[in-house]
Order: structure tokens, then C-alpha cells, then sequence
């Protein structure tokens, strides 16, 4: 594409050489003579600093919101905000994939990824093929990709979305962050739906929100600022009337459990067999009246089918008969991933990686009765200390033994962190112990096991690898359970 048609998008008026453009960068390691580089200024660096060295790669095209010194032959267009402008020309590149997709954005602290994946094989089993991006990566068609945040960067975003068009998808369907929605990764982009989940405090201190105010106003831009046809949301959540403020949707569709709603989930009941944890629940919506079986836990998940077969049947009209049968059988890799062991015990992963998930977690696990509930966990490093408190807080007051280890610990040192919450775990009776390696606290936790007993794996879910210092490291909890399992038998 010529520069002066792409960034028309940004300027139309402006005089700008026709230069070849062929890739949009902020990473300026990768620059060359036909790469647009856009100054992006991050928490860790500020890309003004690297324009220099993306000239000497060969760069000749800028987009800044600083003056920049470079030799006369670059072309530099200089706006107030790069983040917006990075979001524009990756939508533009790209040619607006969201306009040729139904793309449902959802937000909210929990279950965005839960309720994803299920809309996304509700769709599939229904012939509307779809795509998905979120925590637990890019997958369309017969393709995964690995991403490093929940909403991947503007480029990123907006490439897949062509690759899902170009493989014949229908319909996306994408986990808005509040980072994302703070950093304008989604600006420009088109949603048919949107859903909101629940609202708690997270993702604040030192480099993501300065307070809860702030990640709430984040995530009520979603509704706010996109022309979107169909809401979705939880009306029972203390924040439902701050998402419903200045949204803009054209039909504004309630969910409840055991209240009313547009639609509403009644009945709920755990089951429990030997190798089987799962919830049964009846959806009612205005005369109609169907039974879900799920094989995942707990209250949330049933908001979590809830609220998938209501967009479903929304945005897309398929009955909820039909969601309900695909939702009987669905699988979420890494939330509320139940893998039984020998003798009656269960190991359920879950990427619970907060203190009011890993609460509520625990608490649905009650309801089936273990014979002993054991949480193993850690917190990552690098990020806030209040949440290390706050998951030690946890499962101190609901697991009958704390298994104590590292998580991603990244640059900062483990035991600095098991440490930390170990703080929060003294303070109540709930014996513990801390072993650092993790799959060696796996295999510790498998040792003890009895019979009845459920052991939660909390934190890591669906990732493949373990952050330690900046390496990542092959790393599956699934795999180490069932190994383990099989060595000792």
C-alpha cells in the first residue's frame, strides 16, 4: 500500500510521498525500507527513543506524538496520540476485517475466556465458523497461535482478523481487556455484541491502573464508544448500571441467576461421579424452558453458559436446545479443567490468578464434598504485592492444605513471593508448606492425595510454559499430572 493512501486514514489533506509501504512496526529491531514505524510510548520504553536506530535499519516512513531528529529524507507525520493512530492504520492496512466478521467483544474480571471459548464452539457446531482471540491465544480454522497478551497489540489484532476473512470465518469472537481498552488496541474496530460479565477489583498498581475507578472506566468504553448492535450483560452485578451508563447499544439484553431477566438460570445443581465434577441448570427465557448440563464447576460457569447462549441465540439465532447440547460436551482448556486420577481423587486446573477467583473457585469445590481440598498456587512476579496477600487470604480460609510455589516468577525471586503469601496464610490455622519447583509440588500434592481428595492447580491454566527470569520454559500442569500418574501406578 502507498504511504499517502494509508495514512489518508490519519490525515487526508496532508502532502505525503507514495512511498511503498509493506509491513506497519512499532518495533523498530524489525524495521526496513518499506515499514511505516510508529512511536509508541509504553510503560518500559518510549519507541521515540528507537527512531534513530529504525532510520538506520533502513525506515524512511514515522508516525510520532514527539518532534523527532532524523536526517531530512525521513517523512515524518507527527499526531496527538499514537496508540489511536497505531489502531487506525493497522484497521486500514488491513482493509477492516471487522466489518466483514460478526465480532463480539466481551469484558469484565472473570469469564471472559470461559464464555469465549464457548460461544466460539456453539458457533462452529452451528456452521458459522469462527475465530477466537483471547487469553488462551488466536485459533480459527485449523490454526493456534500463541499471543502474549489477553487482546493482542492493534497489528497483531488486525491481521489475524484479515486471516480469519481470508479462511472463510463468519464471526470472531474477542476478550476485550481494560488494557486493551486503556491502550486503544480495539480503536477503529466494528462490534455487532458486546457482553459484560462481573466486575471486581484487579489488574491495579504499578504499571496497569492507578485504581478501581480508572480499570472500571476502561472497561465501560467497550459499551460506550462502539456502535454496537446487542449488549449482553450481568444485571445482577453491583456494576451493571456503571456498563449500562452511555452505552450505546440498540438492544440491551439482561442475565440473571434466580432473578429476573431476559433470560435466567434456575435450578442449579452440582454433580459429582468418581471421575466427573459438573453443574445441571434450566434457562428460561420468556416461555421457554431448557436444561443445560455442563461439564466445568460452579456457579460462574453456569453465568458463563448463560451468557454464551444468550449471544448465541441473540446475535446469531441459534435455539438454546442447540447451544445447550453443544455446551454438554464443551471444553475449555485450562478453566475448570478436570483431569480425574487413580482412586476416586480429582485434579482440577484452573487459571484462577487472583484471590477473589481462587475464593470462589474454592468455594464451588465445597459443594461436592471433598474429602480434603488442596490448593496449590503461586503469583506471578514483577506485579502487585496486594494480590499475593489476597490469593494466600483465599485459600487459607477455604482449602484444608496450601501447597505453596512459584507461578511465573519471571526476574523477581520465588521464594520472595512464596514468602509473601505465606505472610497471609500464617495468620490463619490452614497448614501449608512451600516448595518452590512446581512440578515438584505437583508431584508432592499427588503423593499425598487420598481418596475423595480434589486438589486445585491454580494460576498457570492453559499455559504451556513457566516464566522464569526471561526465559520461558516448556511447562504443562496436564501433562505432569498425567505422567506422574502413570510412573507411580
Amino acid at each position: 500500500m502507498k504511504l499517502n493512501h494509508l495514512l489518508a486514514c490519519l490525515t487526508p489533506q496532508m502532502d505525503v510521498p507514495s512511498l511503498e509501504i509493506a509491513e506497519i512496526t512499532e518495533n523498530s529491531r524489525v524495521c526496513h525500507a518499506n515499514a511505516l514505524f510508529v512511536c509508541v510510548e509504553g510503560f518500559r520504553a518510549d519507541g521515540h527513543l528507537y527512531a534513530a536506530n529504525a532510520y538506520e535499519n533502513g525506515c524512511r516512513a514515522f508516525v510520532s506524538q514527539k518532534a523527532l531528529s532524523l536526517p531530512d529524507d525521513a517523512f515524518v507525520l507527527q499526531v496527538s496520540n499514537t496508540r489511536i493512530a497505531l489502531s487506525r492504520l493497522a484497521c486500514h492496512f488491513y482493509g477492516h476485517p471487522s466489518h466483514q466478521l460478526s465480532v463480539i467483544g466481551i469484558t469484565g474480571t472473570k469469564g471472559k475466556t470461559t464464555i469465549a471459548c464457548m460461544l466460539r464452539q456453539i458457533l462452529d457446531q452451528n456452521e458459522i465458523p469462527c475465530g477466537y482471540i483471547g487469553s488462551n491465544g488466536i485459533e480459527f480454522a485449523d490454526k493456534k497461535i500463541e499471543t502474549r497478551n489477553t487482546t493482542p497489540d492493534a497489528i497483531t489484532l488486525q491481521k489475524n482478523l484479515r486471516s480469519m476473512v481470508d479462511a472463510g470465518c463468519q464471526a470472531a469472537i474477542l476478550e476485550v481487556s481494560s488494557q486493551a481498552l486503556m491502550q486503544e488496541r480495539v480503536h477503529g474496530m466494528r462490534f455487532c455484541g458486546g457482553v459484560f460479565t462481573n466486575l471486581f477489583s484487579d489488574h491495579i498498581g504499578e504499571g496497569e491502573h492507578k485504581n478501581f475507578q480508572d480499570y472500571m472506566r476502561c472497561k465501560q468504553r467497550l459499551f460506550a464508544e462502539f456502535d454496537m448492535e446487542t449488549m449482553v450483560y450481568n444485571c445482577t452485578d453491583a456494576h451493571a448500571s456503571d456498563m449500562l451508563n452511555n452505552a450505546t447499544a440498540r438492544k440491551k439484553i439482561s442475565c440473571a441467576i434466580h432473578a429476573p431477566a431476559d433470560y435466567c438460570a434456575r435450578d442449579l445443581l452440582p454433580e459429582r461421579s468418581e471421575n466427573h465434577l459438573g453443574m445441571a441448570f434450566q434457562l428460561i427465557h420468556c416461555d421457554e424452558q431448557v436444561n443445560f448440563q455442563l461439564p466445568l464447576i460452579g456457579n460462574g460457569n453456569v453465568w458463563n453458559g448463560l451468557l454464551a447462549a444468550t449471544v448465541a441465540r441473540e446475535c446469531f439465532g441459534i435455539p438454546l436446545d442447540k447451544s445447550a447440547h453443544v455446551l454438554k460436551h464443551v471444553e475449555i482448556d485450562g478453566r475448570s479443567q478436570i483431569i480425574p486420577l487413580e482412586y476416586g481423587k480429582l485434579a482440577v486446573i484452573d487459571y484462577a490468578h487472583n484471590g477473589e477467583r481462587l475464593r470462589q473457585l474454592l468455594q464451588y469445590l465445597r459443594d461436592f464434598q471433598p474429602n480434603r481440598l488442596i490448593a496449590l498456587f503461586g503469583s506471578v512476579g514483577e506485579r502487585t504485592e496486594l494480590r499475593r496477600h489476597e490469593l494466600g487470604e483465599a485459600a487459607a480460609t477455604h482449602a484444608d492444605l496450601c501447597i505453596l510455589t512459584s507461578d511465573n516468577p519471571g526476574r523477581e525471586d520465588p521464594q520472595k513471593i512464596l514468602n509473601e503469601i505465606a505472610e497471609a496464610v500464617s495468620k490463619h490455622h490452614t497448614p501449608f508448606v512451600c516448595i518452590v519447583d512446581r512440578e515438584e509440588a505437583i508431584r508432592y500434592a499427588i503423593d499425598i492425595m487420598e481418596r475423595g481428595d480434589i486438589l486445585v492447580l491454580a494460576g498457570k491454566g492453559h499455559e504451556s510454559y513457566q516464566l522464569i527470569g526471561t526465559e520461558k520454559i516448556p511447562f504443562s500442569e496436564r501433562d505432569i499430572l498425567l505422567s506422574y500418574e502413570k510412573s507411580t501406578v
